[in-house]
């Protein structure tokens, strides 16, 4: 074959092979662009899906949270409204109880002026009587009514002063013969009207608790633990609504400090049951005792008193939990013997015996519970008994005058209890209100006229007026200490009883040239 079919025949069979090559090029091509079209399809159809998802999700979400906002809101009115509607009822019984009172008042208002025009009436008619009868008098007598009352005037004037002061002068004898009389009378009273708060303020005690679950542990079962810790202490346990608390109630001060005591150290321990109580009670008394020992022990070194015999020293300590008037015993007891000790070196005397007859002047309180009879004659039958000499006997006892001073140490610790209890602060009375009450007596009698110069002196227990002796005379003093007094019992609160004392003196003086 020539060569030129031989190239026509490469030439058709390179046409046929690029044809061929085309074609399967062709076919992969649509076959790459089916599957591309598929994995897009496929593609698109995942991504509707989630979007469809996350669409319900977050319609889901917002239906959720409005349901939450609406129920929120929904509360929050009723809340709301429920509060309107109890504001509005208040004021509706508000409103009711006005319009009760309105008619109240209507109907006072009626009456009072219906009694008003009364008054008026019969005033008028008493203002033409007493016309009637005076043109009368005036033409019976020949005076008119100025010249009547300048005549009367002068004649009562000169007989007024010296009748008033001798009425005076009488008066005030029989009041102090009914003195004693009246004085147990305001006392009584005054005890009737004042004891329940001071037995509420110092017959009582609070312990504190950890948790209100403690209440029950405390009452234990059947009230076993309560009854033994009362039984064995003599003091009232008061378990209340008081959150966190329990009341110890009893007249006895040193039982009380032992239940308080023994009850502390059973809820630190926490193991409460009859034994463990019996325990700890025997233990608290015990630091009691010791307590009392050592304050009694601390007292007698405190002032300089030695050679006391120890149940001495063990009543002394007992003090600590006494108190009169809300003065601590023991405290006023030691400060009654320094002040009868100061003042018996004034007057140069032995102040040894005054500062041990101050010491142990009060030292019946701490048995006048178990004793019957007065504190001060408790006190020297329990001195005698364990041998102090006669002058301290006597001094205890006369400190409040149930018997006569025998020793000048016995007038001093008299002075010095007095001086003690009234000092300012001393039993239940602030500096301020002490300062106030002095203020005011001197202000009461500077208001009088013809007063020259007041002072208040012991504690407020007395007033001292000088007045000027050419504006009055000696009925006029007594009339004006009257008065005095009269303003102090009508205008100020004050314990005991205010001496008024108006002093008139003349001076004479001359001078030699």
């Amino acid at each position: 074959m020539s060569p030129i079919i031989y190239e026509i025949i490469a030439g058709v069979i390179i046409a046929i092979g690029l044809l061929v090559e085309f074609y399967v090029v062709k076919n992969k091509a649509h076959a790459i662009k089916s599957q591309a079209q598929e994995e897009s399809n496929r593609l698109k159809e995942e991504t509707e899906r989630d979007a469809e998802s996350k669409k319900k999700e977050a319609i889901l979400e917002a239906k959720e949270e409005v349901h939450k906002l609406r129920s929120d809101l929904e509360k929050e009115s009723r809340d709301r409204r429920n509060e309107s509607q109890r504001l509005e009822r208040r004021l509706i019984q508000r409103e009711e109880l006005l319009d009760k009172k309105s008619d109240m008042l209507e109907k006072r208002e009626e009456s009072i002026s219906k009694k008003q025009q009364e008054i008026s009436e019969i005033q008028a008619n008493v203002e033409k009587l007493y016309e009637k009868e005076r043109q009368e008098l005036e033409k019976l007598s020949g005076l008119t009514t100025e010249d009547a009352k300048e005549i009367l005037l002068e004649e009562v004037s000169k007989e007024i002063k010296h009748e008033s002061a001798m009425m005076i002068k009488e008066v005030e004898t029989k009041a102090k013969e009914e003195a004693d009389k009246r004085a147990r009378e305001v006392i009584t009273c005054a005890i009737q009207r004042c004891a329940a708060d001071h037995v509420a303020e110092t017959t009582v005690h609070v312990v504190t608790l950890p948790n209100d679950e403690m209440k029950g542990r405390i009452i234990g079962r059947e009230g076993r633990n309560i009854r033994t810790l009362e039984t064995l202490t003599g003091v009232d346990l008061i378990i209340d609504d008081t959150p966190e608390a329990v009341i110890l109630s009893g007249f006895d001060p040193i039982r009380r400090e032992v239940a308080r005591i023994a009850l502390e150290k059973l809820i630190i321990d926490g193991r409460i049951h009859p034994a463990r109580i019996e325990e700890m009670v025997e233990k608290a008394k015990k630091e009691v005792e010791n307590d009392i020992k050592e304050e009694g022990e601390q007292a007698t070194f405190e002032t300089g008193v030695h050679g006391l015999h120890l149940e001495l020293i063990k009543l002394l300590g007992r003090l600590k939990y006494r108190t009169s008037y809300g003065q601590n015993v023991l405290k006023h007891s030691i400060e009654v013997a320094y002040l009868a000790g100061l003042m018996a070196s004034e007057l140069g005397i032995d102040p040894t015996v005054a500062k041990r007859a101050g010491l142990l002047h009060d030292i019946g309180k701490a048995v006048d519970h178990e004793v019957e009879g007065p504190h001060a004659i408790i006190g020297s039958e329990v001195a005698k008994k364990y041998r102090e000499s006669g002058v301290i006997v006597n001094a205890i006892a006369a400190h409040h005058g149930d018997v006569e001073s025998i020793s000048l140490e016995a007038v001093l610790v008299q002075a010095a209890d007095a001086i003690s209890a009234a000092r300012p602060g001393a039993r239940r009375e602030t500096l301020e209100a002490y300062i106030k009450r002095l203020e005011k007596l001197e202000e009461i009698a500077n208001t009088c006229e013809g007063v020259e110069k007041s002072y208040a002196i012991q504690a407020g227990r007395e007033i001292r007026i000088m007045i000027k002796p050419e504006e009055i005379d000696d009925a006029g003093a007594i009339e004006m200490a009257r008065n005095i007094v009269k303003t102090i019992e009508n205008e100020l609160e004050y314990p005991g009883q205010i001496k008024v004392n108006v002093i008139r003196e003349t001076r004479a003086i001359e001078y030699a040239k």
